[in-house]
């Protein structure tokens, strides 16, 4: 059974009837149910493919953080082989919010700097809820000239709330970290793609996300800052994040009509949760295809382009 969203009851419904008269089956109680079996699998399918088709902002906000939703480690596992993690920032600590070392992607070798929320209570306090500190981007920074020193793409993988504002990583400079990250990104002399893969919050997202190629999950969420803190802003009442969700456009259909990404990777019926080895690989096709399409650039050009694209973005409004 799925962890069901508060808007997925009537899915919640159907597919609980479906997984009662299969456990009638399977005790062998002599009751032949399988064409009701078929027929509620049927509305369930409706049911589901209605819901996803018009969900709002918020509900694919909600989509964006389901627990079950796969992530930064995930991807790594199904997708990067070989893969070698450094640690360390060489100046204070390591961060595990953000994983980064080099692997093997479809056989040839990557850079993968990622950021990772965790899976359960024990994994989520360890990677900080996905929230980085000034370390996990100088982190960054190193893996990236790496990679640019030995002439090795580099692909991103972005899902935080935001980098961490705790006082110990304000003092340890956090804002300057963010600064550089996104800099090394625009300086990069190899291509660079990122894939929003769930959430993409703030600076603490645009720091691995200034790429070439910007890649967004079809329910994934990329934004200034939270719902929940815009609310808390304009109207200081975090419970009016339905609407800073609908008027901030942080959806990636709203976010591709702006030029800020360049391409919306489909999910599975009913998001990435539900099938996320078949979401993962999808991803993996994508990136595969975009690398591809700048492998053939020198390193002048890809920089070049890069600034291009993120001054162009807004101006044709």
């Amino acid at each position: 059974m799925h962890n069901y969203l508060d808007f997925e009851k009537p899915v919640a419904d159907l597919e609980g009837q479906i997984f009662e008269l299969k456990k009638l089956m399977d005790a062998g109680e002599g009751v032949d149910v399988r064409d009701e079996i078929q027929r509620l699998e049927k509305r369930s399918y409706d049911a589901l493919s209605d819901l996803y088709k018009k969900l709002t902002p918020w509900q694919k906000t909600l989509v964006a953080r389901h627990p079950d939703r796969p992530h930064c480690i995930d991807y790594l596992n199904r997708l990067v082989t070989d893969f070698t993690p450094l640690a360390g920032d060489r100046n204070f600590a390591e961060d595990h919010a953000i994983v980064a070392g080099f692997g093997r992607f479809r056989g040839e070798a990557v850079a993968v700097i990622g950021q990772e929320k965790g899976a359960d209570t024990q994994t989520r306090l360890k990677h900080n809820f996905g929230m980085a500190r000034p370390e996990g981007y100088r982190k960054a920074v190193r893996i990236m000239e790496m990679a640019e020193r030995f002439g090795i793409p580099v692909v991103t993988l972005v899902d935080t709330a935001g980098a961490y504002p705790g006082i110990g990583a304000e003092e340890r400079g956090q804002a300057e970290a963010i600064a550089r990250s996104t800099e090394a990104c625009l300086n990069l002399q190899v291509p660079l793609v990122a894939l929003v893969i769930g959430e993409g919050g703030s600076g603490g997202a645009i720091a691995l996300a200034a790429a070439s190629r910007v890649l967004m999950l079809e329910h994934a969420i990329y934004s200034v800052i939270s719902p929940e803190a815009g609310a808390s802003i304009l109207w200081r009442d975090a419970g009016r994040a339905k609407d800073v969700a609908q008027a901030m456009k942080i959806t990636a259909q709203d976010l591709k009509g702006f030029g800020v990404i360049d391409e919306i990777v489909p999910e599975p019926l009913g998001g990435a949760h539900r099938a996320p080895m078949d979401a993962i690989d999808t991803a993996g096709e994508r990136v595969a295809a975009n690398l591809a399409e700048l492998s053939g650039l020198d390193g002048a050009t890809l920089k070049q382009q890069r600034r291009e694209k993120f001054l162009a973005i807004g101006r044709n409004l």
